[in-house]
C-alpha cells in the first residue's frame, strides 16, 4: 500500500459507514490521519461506529451537525449513497473542501494498476467476465467496487503484481479527482439515478470521470454504435478501442452474425458465446477487447465465453429441464432491462413478470414479444400488465398470486424447447426483501424439478 502524505496527521471526515466508509476511516487512520467519522445510525446501534471508536477515531452519530465542518477538515470522503445536495456535502463544496469516494482512495494508495468498468448496463457482467478470462495470466486479477468488495480494502492488499479489476458507478465516479485506470471501459448510456443526479447531463459526466485523467499511455475501451457515447470519446486522451456488435469494422473488437473480429481480424466463432443477447454481446465484446490488451491468451478467453452462464440474476442459466430453459433475470427491475433479455430469445418464451408498480410504461417492449407464448404475472402490477398482455394479444396472459404458482404455471403450459424467463420489469419491494432474494426462490423452485 502507497503512504499519501497528503492527510498524514491532516483532519478528514468520512461521511456515512457501512462496508465502504468504514475501510476508509480505518485506512486514514492507518495512514496517519486524525479521522473523524459521522454517521445518521444513532450509536447504540452502529457496530461499525463503535469498532471505530475503540480504534481511537472521534466518532459523531444520530445526525449529521450543521456546524460539522467548523473542526477545520481538509479533505472529506463520503459514502457514494449520499447524494450531493446533503446539506454537508453542499456546505464542503462552498468551503472548498475536496470530497471524495472511497474509489479515490482506493486510487491513490493502489501498488497495482486499476481497470475501471463503468456504464448504464452491463457492468457487472463485464467486470466478471474481465476478471474470470484474466486469471492465471500475466498478472493475478483482483475483482473490486460496485460489485461487492469495497476497493479500498482491496487497494491495501494489492502488489504491482496484480491488476484489479472494478465496477465503478456514477455515485463513486463523482468523487474522483486524479482516478485514471490503466484500461477504462464505457458500455454504454442511458437515463438512469436521475434521483440523485439532478439531471442526465451530470449523470454522464461523472461515467466519463471513468477516462477524464486517462493519457496516450492508456486504453478506453468504449461502445462504438452509441453516439452519446462516441461523443464522450471525442474527449479522451487514452488509446481508443471501439465495439461494435452489429457489423465487422476494421478497428476495435467487432461481431458479425458469425464471428468476433479483432481490428478487421477474425477472432472467434461466434457460436461459443454462451451468454444471450445483445447487451451481453457488448459485455463481451468489452471484456475480451480489455483481455487482448493485457496479453491474455486467446484460448482462455474462449474457455470463459463457452463457460460463462451469465452473473447471477441478470439472464441467468438456471438448469435445463425436460428439454425446457430456465432463466433467472430477477435483476431486470424495469422495462428497460427486461427489454433485453426478451431480444435475447428467438425460441418460444414463457415471461414470469410483475412486482412493485414504478409507474413507466412496458411499451417499449412490444416489439421484443412476438415469440412470448405466455405471459404469467402477479403482484401490484398484476392489473396493468394484464392490461398489456391482452392489449398485445400475447396467445396466453395469467394473472397468478405469487412467484411460486408463477413457476408452477410456467411448467404446466411450457413444451419442448420452451424459455421460461423471469424478468419481472418491475421492482420486488411488494413480495420480496430484494430482487436478489426474488430470484433465489425462483432457482429453488426450478432446481427442484431435477430432483
Amino acid at each position: 500500500m502507497k503512504q499519501l502524505p497528503l492527510v498524514y496527521h491532516k483532519k478528514i471526515l468520512v461521511l456515512g459507514l457501512a462496508k465502504s466508509g468504514t475501510a476508509a476511516a480505518e485506512i486514514l487512520h492507518d495512514l496517519g490521519a486524525f479521522v473523524t467519522v459521522n454517521d445518521s445510525k444513532p450509536f447504540e446501534q452502529n457496530k461499525n461506529a463503535q469498532y471505530l471508536l475503540s480504534k481511537g477515531m472521534t466518532v459523531i452519530c444520530g445526525s449529521h451537525p450543521e456546524n460539522l465542518l467548523d473542526e477545520g477538515f481538509s479533505l472529506i470522503v463520503k459514502n457514494p449513497g449520499i447524494p450531493y445536495t446533503n446539506p454537508v456535502i453542499a456546505d464542503a463544496k462552498k468551503r472548498g473542501i475536496p470530497v471524495w469516494s472511497e474509489v479515490e482512495l482506493a486510487y491513490r494508495i493502489s501498488d497495482a494498476p486499476m481497470i475501471g468498468i463503468t456504464g448504464s448496463n452491463g457492468k457487472t457482467t463485464t467486470t466478471t467476465l474481465i476478471f474470470d478470462m484474466l486469471e492465471g495470466g500475466i498478472k493475478q486479477p483482483l475483482i473490486a467496487g460496485n460489485i461487492g468488495t469495497v476497493a479500498s480494502s482491496v487497494a491495501t492488499k494489492a502488489t504491482e503484481d496484480n491488476i484489479i479489476v472494478t465496477e465503478l458507478s456514477s455515485f463513486q465516479l463523482m468523487g474522483t479527482e486524479e482516478l485514471k485506470p490503466k484500461i477504462a471501459v464505457l458500455t454504454n448510456l442511458y437515463e438512469a439515478h436521475l434521483d440523485y443526479h439532478t439531471d442526465f447531463r451530470e449523470y454522464t459526466d461523472a461515467k466519463f470521470n471513468v477516462t477524464k485523467k486517462q493519457d496516450a499511455t492508456d486504453w478506453f475501451v468504449y461502445n462504438g454504435e452509441q453516439k452519446i457515447v462516441t461523443d464522450y470519446a471525442l474527449k479522451t486522451k487514452a488509446q481508443k478501442v471501439p465495439f461494435y456488435v452489429s457489423n465487422k469494422t476494421e478497428d476495435g473488437i467487432s461481431a458479425d452474425d458469425l464471428y468476433v473480429y479483432w481490428n478487421g481480424e477474425k477472432l472467434f466463432e461466434k457460436s461459443i458465446i454462451k451468454l444471450r443477447g445483445k447487451h451481453n454481446l457488448e459485455n463481451v465484446l468489452a471484456a475480451t477487447a480489455v483481455s487482448l490488451l493485457l496479453d491474455c491468451s486467446l484460448i482462455n478467453i474462449m474457455e470463459v465465453l463457452n463457460s460463462f452462464h451469465g452473473v447471477k440474476h441478470r439472464t441467468q442459466f438456471v438448469c435445463e429441464w425436460k428439454n425446457r430453459k430456465f432463466y433467472n433475470d430477477s435483476k431486470a427491475t424495469n422495462a428497460l432491462a427486461t427489454k433485453s433479455a426478451l431480444e435475447g430469445f428467438s425460441e418460444p418464451v414463457i415471461w414470469i413478470a410483475g412486482g412493485v408498480d414504478r409507474g413507466h410504461s412496458f411499451d417499449e417492449l412490444i416489439p421484443h414479444i412476438h415469440n412470448v407464448k405466455a405471459l404469467i404475472h402477479y403482484g401490484a402490477t398484476v392489473d396493468r400488465l394484464q392490461e398489456f398482455g391482452v392489449k398485445q394479444a400475447i396467445p396466453s396472459v395469467i394473472p397468478v398470486s405469487n412467484l411460486l404458482e408463477a413457476v408452477a404455471e410456467a411448467v404446466k403450459l411450457s413444451a419442448e424447447g420452451d424459455i421460461v424467463l423471469l424478468s419481472p420489469a418491475c421492482a420486488s419491494w411488494d413480495q420480496y426483501e430484494s430482487f436478489e432474494v426474488r430470484g433465489d426462490e425462483f432457482i429453488e423452485q426450478v432446481l427442484a424439478l431435477n430432483e
